[in-house]
Order: structure tokens, then sequence, then C-alpha cells
């Protein structure tokens, strides 16, 4: 048979679309993709395609190399499309802002984007953009950088504000390797107490 033959293409694509198919409903059923929806999303945005355009792409990349798209490079592909959007960022922070770590109780199950809790933070508390940094998207929470200087009245505010039905319930995350006074040592500086009465 010639394999230019019209009933032997024809056969092959039949076999690639099923072969497809039976992948696709195997990750399906076996696998939560939230994260990886948010990424597509994220993707399609940013190259201003539609998602359609970018499985089709997808299916491309791995037709011309199945192991690009494995499902264990997933949660790889999400933490270089993050390296990548914090470095595409503003980065550029306005001298003399001491910045402050926060905990968000947003993250990649919410189906949140890097653009999406900037703009937030930025329509909702006024914060320059330029002083948004260090953002790191979890799962189920998003750790950032803000300004030191940040008024009650919004921090409170910025606790109720929701991004896709979640509310952001904004905290201060204390620094883990803060120096503590030890209060052993303080204790030594002490005059010891004379319990018998006699000086």
């Amino acid at each position: 048979m010639n394999k230019n033959d019209p009933a032997m293409i024809f056969n092959t694509q039949d076999d690639k679309k099923k072969r497809l198919k039976d992948q696709v409903q195997a990750v399906i059923a076996s696998k939560s993709l939230d994260n990886q929806r948010v990424l597509i999303n994220a993707i399609a945005a940013e190259l201003k395609i539609t998602v359609l355009d970018c499985a089709a792409a997808l299916v491309a990349l791995h037709e011309a190399s199945p192991d690009v798209i494995s499902p264990s490079n997933t949660s790889q592909l999400l933490a270089q499309k993050q390296k990548l959007d914090e470095k595409s960022s503003p980065n550029n922070l306005l001298p003399g802002i001491r910045l402050v770590r926060y905990r968000l109780d947003v993250g990649f199950q919410h189906k949140v984007t890097l653009d999406e809790i900037k703009k937030i933070l930025v329509e909702e508390s006024g914060v320059d953009i330029k002083n948004i940094a260090n953002v790191r998207i979890q799962d189920c929470y998003t750790l950032i950088d803000l300004p030191d200087e940040m008024p009650q009245e919004i921090f409170h505010h910025l606790k109720t504000v929701e991004i896709n039905q979640q509310q952001l319930d904004i905290r201060r995350v204390k620094p883990r390797n803060k120096k503590r006074g030890n209060y052993r040592n303080r204790r030594t500086h002490l005059q010891p107490v004379n319990k018998m009465g006699k000086d």
C-alpha cells in the first residue's frame, strides 16, 4: 500500500485521534486539572489567542515531542511560568520603600493569575504596581511583598476583597529568622534575691 494513499492517511489520522482521545480521557479521569486550566488561560491571555488555539498548539507540541507535555512536567511548567511572570513584571521598586511579606488566601486552586492579583491590589488599595514584589502563587494561597506603610483601613478592606469569589483575607507573615530576645539571658542580669533576709 502506498503511504500517500488517502485511505492510509485517513487511518493514521484516526489512530492518532483515538490515541490522543484515550490519553485525554485517562488524564481527566485520574487528575484534578485546576492548575493546568489556570496555566492555559494565562498563556492564552498573554499571547492574545483563544484557548482552542492554545490547545491546538499543545497537540502539535505533543506530536513533535510527546515528553514535552507529560503530566509529570506540568508542575515544572507552572513554576517556570510563574518565574517568567515575575521577571517580566516591573521590578523597579521606588527608592526608600520597605516591603513586608503578606499571605493572601487565594491560589492556583481558585484560578487566579499574577495579573489578577496585581490588578485587584492596585484598584482596591491604591498601591503602586512597582511596589508589588516577590509574588509566589501556591495551590491555596499566595505570598507577596507590599509596602510596610499600609494604613489599617486599607488592610482591613483587603481582608474582605474577593477574587473569583474567594476572599483575600490578607495577613502579615512574620519573618522566620527574626532573632528573639532570650529571656534566660535577660534574667541573669537581675540581682539574686536573698531569701534569708540577710544583706
